[in-house]
């Protein structure tokens, strides 16, 4: 309610109105500005928007067609490409592009597996993504023997279980570089190598790391590696798979032949040139950005750690480096849930996730949190906060502040009410 002097005039009443109506707008538009879920996606960048503007203005073309409009979209296709490899150090023809993560990891696990007949053996870590795990699963139950490999308390997989786990038929390993919900990097360099030795071939989900650290393929022996263009500040709706030299892949998709026969249908030109112009300025930009991203993490974590509330997830020192994972070890995972804090702290405008997830209004606790020994009570209590290009040392600050006090007002008697 505004409370007004009586001998003010009409105009000052309006004026005075209009003033604190002003006051709450900006005081809304400050508030909702802290996101800290760029794990999740990334605001696609002003030179990435600017080049998809030009592209679907100038250059719009199909790039399968022979005359000039063609051969100006297949220039900037192969720009794209070019710039896409630079972030991993691979020749260009070793990129396949496709519409994101998603399709990438497939296509790896399928591109492989649809070349054999008879069923043979998989292996993937117990902390695969679902585009990984679900695949898998489906192979499953068509005959294909798989290993889950396990994980230990901080989610990492041990050299020792992979040597173990080969066997003579097995075609095919995918462990996760950086798992999205924990933050844990994986010692692919040791797993690649294991796994090459024996003869079989190598996949890693590198989503969340491409752009924040650096990933040489001439180094990394790895033979199949995907990553997403919306993680890295492009565009959504692209995505691409590094293919080694030599190693051959079944199309998912039949039909025009694009991407050297291995991934039919109209490249999204713009989409596409986007990407490559974020893959470019990350690849620019990771030597000064990621340790940045660094500091602020490992400052967002020793703040958050003094809170008897929040146990850490993941490991701390194998970690993405934008990463922070906690969950409440304490808490009763049927009323003070990761989604709780999530729908309480976007009240207070910080974007957060949470690792459970909910089915028909029911929720789950969350798989990776599980196969990294906790129970299901606390795997219902999982939250995440990542950190991107706009993450200023004030954000941290203030988010730890409005957490403290999120946490200090969720008791038991509170949370039945929200």
């Amino acid at each position: 309610m505004v409370y007004l002097e009586k001998d003010l005039t009409s105009r000052e009443i309006i004026g005075t109105i209009c003033w604190r109506r002003r006051c709450c707008r900006l005081l809304v538009k400050r508030i909702m500005q802290i996101y800290l879920d760029h794990s999740a996606t990334t605001p696609t960048r002003p030179e990435a928007i600017a080049q998809m503007q030009a592209v679907l203005t100038q250059q719009w073309g199909n790039s399968s067609s022979l005359h000039q409009w063609g051969s100006q979209a297949a220039t900037v296709l192969e720009q794209s490409r070019i710039q896409v490899a630079g972030l991993l150090n691979a020749a260009p023809d070793a990129i396949v592009f496709t519409s994101g993560g998603t399709e990438a990891d497939n296509l790896a696990i399928f591109g492989v597996t649809q070349q054999h007949l008879v069923p043979q053996h998989l292996i993937i870590s117990s902390v695969e993504h679902s585009a990984v795990s679900e695949p898998v699963r489906w192979l499953e139950q068509l005959g294909w023997d798989v290993t889950r490999l396990p994980v230990n308390a901080q989610g990492r997989v041990d050299p020792v279980d992979l040597q173990a786990a080969l066997r003579s038929n097995t075609v095919l390993v995918s462990i996760i570089y950086g798992q999205s919900e924990v933050g844990t990097l994986q010692p692919i360099e040791v797993l690649g190598q294991i796994t090459r030795d024996h003869g079989a071939l190598f996949h890693t989900d590198a989503v969340q790391v491409a752009g924040r650290l650096p990933i040489d393929v001439q180094r990394l022996p790895v033979d199949l590696l995907s990553l997403s263009s919306h993680k890295l500040y492009g565009p959504q709706g692209a995505g691409a798979l590094y293919v080694r030299p030599g190693v051959e892949l079944a199309p998912l998709l039949l039909g025009g032949g694009q991407e050297g026969q291995r991934r039919s249908g109209t490249q999204a030109i713009p989409i596409l040139a986007g990407f490559g112009v974020a893959a470019e300025l990350a690849m620019q930009e990771i030597a000064i950005e990621t340790p940045r991203l660094i500091y602020l993490r490992d400052r967002l974590f020793d703040h958050l750690a003094t809170l008897p509330e929040l146990s850490p997830t993941g490991d701390r020192l194998h970690r993405l480096p934008h990463h922070v994972s906690f969950c409440l070890p304490n808490a009763d995972g049927e009323m003070l849930t990761g989604k709780t804090l999530v729908r309480q702290m976007n009240l207070a405008g910080i974007g957060i996730s949470a690792g459970s997830a909910c089915h028909s209004g029911k929720l789950v606790p969350s798989p990776i949190l599980q196969a990294m020994g906790y129970g299901d009570r606390v795997a219902k209590t999982g939250i995440r906060l990542t950190l991107g290009h706009s993450t200023t040392i004030a954000d941290i600050d203030w988010t730890v502040l409005v957490l403290k006090q999120v946490l200090a007002r969720l008791t038991p008697q509170a949370v039945a009410s929200v």
